[in-house]
């Protein structure tokens, strides 16, 4: 099983091109996970808006990117989200429910129809909201890695939420809970599969960005929506989803460093917009803005797009 970029963020190189970053050590575990923003990006939020993603031009070998022969999700994608913590009064459960009832179908999942497997089944746009569930802090406001899975393992087995092998399931906490791992020091969030009921089950880890803007928002003075954290959890949400649709078991797509799609164009936002309240957006979802990172296409020699 291929390891866990467990990057820490003063160690990080700034990232060349639309080609992600480099992998400074490794630490052997089942997940992949989107780092923490590279200090060299810059000082200030100007200079993250820059586009580094023009698509090549002449015909490439490779698209930079690499199959290993493992499952790849097709069909029908559901997301599911799992509450933990307190979000009351928070306006991120109708942000981020809002997000995942838009991200299927759109130009911007698209991209992940270039990825297919041995048998030239592809990772289709299609992506639906299955619900979601609210626990408080049965594990404390400190999570372990195998804590997370244990959340996920008792919304299934509870029947809050229903067992999907064709879905991902995404731990989200609230602003007071970290993951101990080292959720805002290492990493962002992470996905990984595990064995729930029988079922080999896809997870996510996706931290509240709110408890460290600097390292896991796009923007920490204003956002899209009017709340950090959420529009920050939301482009690491999309991180995890096109990864976990197109690496779900963490043998099917990534490069000879052993970055997924989306870890290729972390922290790249391409061409933005200015919202009405300063911030800056890349896209828009159903009725809402977003600032989404892009994600690799694996076609033209391969490059960071936001649609395909």
């Amino acid at each position: 099983m291929r390891a866990v970029r467990y990057v820490i963020l003063s160690s990080l190189l700034a990232a060349v091109g639309c080609g992600g970053m480099e992998e400074q050590s490794q630490d052997e575990q089942t997940q992949d996970s989107v780092d923490v923003k590279p200090e060299g990006k810059g000082g200030g939020i100007a200079s993250q808006f820059v586009s580094t993603a023009a698509k090549p031009t002449g015909t490439a070998a490779s698209n930079g990117i690499s199959y290993h022969s493992g499952p790849i999700m097709t069909g029908t994608k559901t997301i599911y989200y799992i509450w933990y913590g307190n979000w009351s009064g928070n306006t991120a459960t109708t942000i981020l429910t809002d997000f995942a009832n838009s991200i299927g179908g759109s130009p911007y999942f698209n991209i992940n129809t270039t990825y297919t497997n041995s048998s030239g089944g592809i990772v289709n746009n299609s992506v639906v909201y299955g619900g979601s569930t609210t626990v408080a802090y049965p594990y404390g406001t400190s999570l372990t890695d195998a804590k997370i899975q244990q959340v996920v393992a008792d919304a299934i087995n509870a029947g809050t939420l229903p067992k999907n092998t064709n879905a991902v399931y995404f731990v989200l906490t609230s602003q007071d809970v970290t993951a101990s791992s080292g959720f805002c020091t290492q990493y962002c969030g992470w996905h990984t599969h595990g064995t729930i009921g029988g079922s080999d089950i896809k997870y996510s880890f996706v931290g509240n960005a709110a408890r460290c803007p600097s390292s896991c928002a796009g923007q920490t003075a204003s956002s899209p929506n009017g709340n950090v954290g959420a529009d920050g959890m939301a482009s690491i949400i999309a991180h995890e989803l096109e990864e976990a649709a197109t690496d779900p078991d963490l043998n099917a797509w990534y490069d000879t460093s052993g970055a997924e799609n989306a870890d290729k164009c972390a922290w790249t936002w391409g061409t933005t917009s200015t919202a009405s309240n300063g911030s800056k957006y890349n896209m828009t979802l159903g009725s809402r803005q977003y600032l989404i990172q892009q994600n690799w296409v694996n076609a033209a020699g391969g490059y960071c797009a936001k649609s395909y």
